[in-house]
Parts: C-alpha cells; structure tokens; sequence
C-alpha cells in the first residue's frame, strides 16, 4: 500500500502522575487542552476500574495503581476542549445495561458538539469484573452480548423505540431524545484484532476497528516488546486489515467506509524517541493502510512531549 495521510490521537493510560490524586484533574485538564491546541484528532481513556498490572510493565502499573470511571472522564475532557474527539477505548460491553450506555454515549456527543467516538469490544479483565461483582462470562457469551449491543445502538440511534427482544435484555421503549449531534450518529469503533468474530461484527456494525500494536518501548514489559520491530508491526496490521477487508466482501460491507486505526506506545524523551524515530514509526504504519495512529504516551504528564507531537509530528503526519 501507498504511504498515506494518517491522523494522530491520544491514549491516557494512567493517572499516578507526580501529586496525585490532589493534581489528577488539574493535570488531566491541562492534557486536554493541550492536545486539542496542538492538533490532535481524537483524546482516549480505557474502560477499566483497575490498573491493568505490571505484565504492560511500568507503563500501567500494578492493579492498584490509580484509574478512572471512563464515560465520567471523558465527559470531563470533552467539556475542557474545543475541536478534539473523546472516547472510551474501548467500552467493556457489560459493565452497563445496554440502553443506559447508549443513553449516556448520546449525552456527552450533544454536550460536546458531536466530537465523540463510541468505542466498544468485549470485554477481557476477569480480575475486575470479579472484584466489582459483575459475572465474567465466558468469551463466547462476552461476544453475543457485544453484538447484542451493536444492534441496540443500531436500533436506539436509529430513532427506533418499537421493543427490543434479544437474548439478554429487552427494551420495551427505547426511547432516546434527543438524538446524537453526530451524523449519523457517534462512530462506532470495536476494539479487538480476532479474525473469526471480532473483525466479522466490525465488517457488519463498525465505522471503525482498532488494532493494539507492540511497541519498542523498553517500559512496556514482555507483553508487548518480545520480537517487535515496526516493519513486523506494519505486516501485522496489513494482515488484519486484510481480513477485515475479506469480511466486509462477505457481508456486503464497502471497506473504504471503514477507518483503520491502531494503538501503540511512543515516548519522546532524550532515553527513549524521537520526533524523526516517531515521524518514522508514523509513515510506516501508515503505508501499512493505518489512517488513524493513536499514542499512549507514558510521559504525557510532562505535557512538553505533547508540545513537541504537535510542533514535528502532526503536521507532518498530514501531508505524508
């Protein structure tokens, strides 16, 4: 594939910053604005209640490091910025009853002007699920009730209040007024790179998928770091966005309506990267079809590395 244009966005993934918890929503503030200043398209938190452990390495944290609610947060941030898109990366499809998750996507899409992503996927993290009393079911049920739950926004954005029967919830008025601000309503990303369910459900309800990638990170731990360059990252993505493309051929789906994205970890620092290493990492992953590259940036607290994304890269990232 050409090397294209390629969107950046921003993943906050930890919140134990130097005076938290006094400083967490003032620095959070302060990341905000500064990545909707200088040019970012979209802003990301997770839809976890715990940290995800030290297996991401020190980039995370231990479970009990510091996390936030996600809707809440990205509630806040999308009340602090301007242009910038929020989002939930991505939702864990049972955490909520459906409806209400759906009412509460199109509540902060109205009260920012529809500058929202609805991020979804099935859910992974048995160890919180458990720990706040939720049932963990088994993958099979996670996914039916993740489609379950792409039908439901289907149904309540499209203006639908006749009932709801499905297998694990029935909506007997839906009523949802009013209606999101994006047309036709908040793009619906799923989470998930599995090529037999996931990529089929993003083939036949997404507007957009997401891909995790490794990273060459040294903080980033075994998980993501054993055997990664960019190159193999690049052929990754090429991989699952050839099935994805496979599926939508299957479910009579045009695949440019698609929007490719994919997450990873980047760290400017003197003992880490580079804006040239980053622009690099960028043109790479992009001419790998990836329109939309969103950084987990470990040191975002700093908000200088923010800064310098916006001064080297993101203009760059346009005009490749």
């Amino acid at each position: 594939m050409e090397v294209i244009a390629i969107q950046i966005g921003l993943h906050i993934g930890k919140f134990d910053w130097k005076g938290s918890p006094k400083n967490i929503g003032i620095k959070l503030a302060e990341i905000a604005k500064k990545a909707d200043e200088v040019g970012f398209g979209s802003i990301w938190v997770m839809d976890h209640v715990f940290q995800l452990g030290t297996r991401y390495g020190t980039i995370h944290g231990p479970e009990t490091a510091a996390m936030l609610e996600g809707y809440s947060t990205i509630a806040y941030m999308s009340a602090l910025t301007k242009r910038i898109k929020v989002g939930v990366q991505v939702t864990c499809n049972f955490f909520r009853n459906p409806a209400l998750l759906i009412k509460m996507m199109t509540t902060i899409d109205i009260l920012s002007g529809g500058r929202t992503y609805f991020g979804i996927g099935a859910g992974w993290f048995e160890r919180e699920a458990i720990g706040y009393g939720y049932n963990f079911p088994p993958l099979n049920e996670r996914f039916e009730r993740l489609e379950e739950i792409l039908k439901i926004s289907k149904h309540m954005w499209g203006k639908n209040v006749n009932t709801f029967e499905g297998k694990f919830i029935t909506l007997k008025e839906p009523i949802n007024i009013p209606q999101p601000l994006s047309i036709p309503h908040p793009p619906i990303l799923i989470g998930g790179q599995g090529e037999k369910k996931t990529l089929h459900l993003v083939a036949k309800y997404g507007d957009a998928c997401n891909i995790v990638l490794g990273t060459t990170l040294s903080e980033a731990g075994t998980l993501f770091r054993e055997n990664v360059t960019w190159n193999e990252q690049a052929e990754h993505l090429k991989h699952k966005f050839n099935v994805l493309k496979q599926h939508c051929d299957e479910v009579g789906r045009d695949y440019e309506e698609i929007e490719k994205t994919a997450t990873t970890y980047v760290k400017i620092a003197p003992d880490a990267m580079n804006s040239s290493e980053i622009i690099q990492i960028c043109k790479t992953l992009a001419g790998a079809g990836c329109q939309h590259l969103i950084f987990n940036m470990p040191n975002v607290d700093e908000i200088i590395p923010l800064e310098i994304m916006g001064r080297d890269i993101i203009k760059e990232a346009k005009d490749f």
